[in-house]
């Protein structure tokens, strides 16, 4: 059983005309622009309607109404070239007119969603979104540094946009009718616009497949479904879909919404598609959406995941890897740390070591974090001596004071947690330098050697003053 999907987004509302049509300009663009073409000149219409004015809704007598709405349904499925600005500016301003009524009416007017005008709404919608995507003109394409491709005819689609929107939030709204006409057939669609380039578009679409879900619960299987295959194909096959973000969106209000515990599908699609999606090149784009719906899943599973698919090469990835880790780290049980410790400290003592300081500053925050420091606290014995000789280590080789530092904080607070087992390593530590020529191969504790030695607490204590007061 699944309770009603939440809102997709924190603090995400409806997008209204003006806020959308305003998209804003980006502060940095690529010295090569390019010229913005769109979809419109795909599915433009040879043989023109010509489009006539007709009466206003509001003026129209009650007996007439729905006719006229129906009238102004069918004018509307007219298309009209936007590539060129100058043509038949008076039909598509008709057009425009009559969008503009049709979505006041809907939202605001009560009795006017009959059954006949389901087929006519329907399908008014569907001659106007759907069509054939273009291929992307810049393959290389940067949502941080290039400016998208914004579709053209977007004074009418935007106002299509919002007609669908309040079509499906209207109180007539009866799911029992649109579900004839809204089918598996018509979702496929409109999850295939996903990939648009147009910010605003996805936007809509995002909020519309959201209510679309809530409200035709036959579809919701089908959708999770469809979302499936379009992330095994980004993953596996195309590496590219513009809009895995806002899908990523959608998904955490649905996951939010999964009765516990959680059924073998859902946790299938955590395993092979939420975790795999880690690979992507562009993850830095959908990071967050992607990293919120895992928090909100199985801990265990996300983490052994995460240190599967671990980067190798990206130091970018690697730093929002572990902003991940530690954000399921907030919300871990304790008896599921236990299983995931060793593992997991081995990649941060790995992460430690590495040249880089942003990645390894990353780790070594995690002691600043007060639930992880008791979990570290409560497991010292275990996880004290998987780090200690990267520590160390790394404390006299880093070339960034700023690491050093932050070591020398971790050193002190573990010997803080466990005075002896620290003694232990350290005579440990030295012991096996000098048997292996200074070179630490591998990591065991020693109770037999003097604790009072050059590598003991007084010494890391001078040390650790003396760096403090640099």
């Amino acid at each position: 059983a699944e309770e009603p999907p939440s809102s997709p987004t924190t603090g995400f509302s409806v997008p209204s005309a003006e806020k959308v049509d305003g998209f804003p300009r980006r502060s940095m663009r690529r010295a090569r622009q390019r010229r913005s073409h769109s979809s419109s000149q795909f599915r433009y219409q040879s043989s023109q309607v010509e489009l006539t004015p007709l009466p206003l809704l509001k003026d129209a007598p009650v007996a007439e109404l729905h006719d006229l709405f129906c009238k102004k349904l069918q004018q509307c499925c007219v298309l009209f070239d936007f590539l060129d600005c100058v043509a038949d500016l008076k039909g598509k301003e008709i057009k425009r007119a009559a969008l503009n009524e049709l979505v006041e009416s809907v939202a605001t007017s009560r009795g006017v969603l009959i059954e006949p005008l389901y087929p006519e709404a329907i399908k008014m919608i569907s001659v106007n979104i759907f069509r054939t995507l273009p291929p992307s003109e810049n393959p290389e394409f940067d949502p941080e540094e290039d400016e998208p491709t914004l579709e053209a005819s977007w004074p009418h689609l935007q106002l299509v946009y919002e007609f669908f929107l309040r079509f499906l939030e209207s109180p007539d709204f009866q799911p029992s009718m649109a579900k004839r006409y809204v089918d598996q057939k018509f979702v496929l669609q409109l999850l295939e616009l996903f990939d648009s380039e147009d910010p605003r578009e996805r936007e809509y679409l995002k909020t519309i497949l959201h209510r679309v879900y809530g409200k035709l619960l036959g579809l919701r299987a089908y959708i999770r479904k469809q979302i499936n295959n379009i992330f095994l194909r980004f993953i596996y096959e195309t590496e590219h879909f513009n809009g895995v973000a806002e899908l990523l969106e959608i998904l955490g209000s649905i996951i939010n919404g999964f009765a516990l515990p959680l059924k073998s599908e859902h946790k299938q699609f955590l395993v092979r598609v939420l975790i795999p999606l880690h690979t992507a090149k562009s993850l830095s784009i959908f990071h967050a959406q992607v990293s919120h719906s895992l928090c909100l899943s199985l801990t265990l599973s996300i983490i052994r995941g995460l240190l599967k698919y671990w980067p190798k090469t990206c130091t970018q990835k690697e730093v929002m890897f572990l902003g991940e880790i530690e954000e399921i780290l907030d919300v871990i049980e304790p008896s599921q740390f236990i299983r995931v410790q060793e593992p997991l400290f081995k990649q941060i003592a790995a992460c430690i070591s590495s040249p880089h300081f942003q990645v390894a500053e990353r780790a070594l925050y995690f002691w600043n974090n007060e639930y992880i420091l008791s979990l570290i606290e409560e497991n010292c014995q275990v996880i004290l001596p998987l780090v200690f000789a990267t520590l160390y280590r790394v404390s006299k080789e880093h070339w960034n004071q700023t690491i050093v530092s932050l070591i020398y904080n971790v050193l002190k607070t573990f010997m803080e947690m466990n005075s002896k087992l620290f003694d232990d390593l350290t005579a440990s530590y030295k012991v096996e330098k000098q048997n292996n020529g200074g070179v630490i191969t591998s990591y065991k504790s020693t109770k037999h050697v003097s604790l009072k030695n050059e590598l003991g607490k007084e010494h890391f204590l001078s040390s650790f003053c003396k760096l403090r007061q640099s």
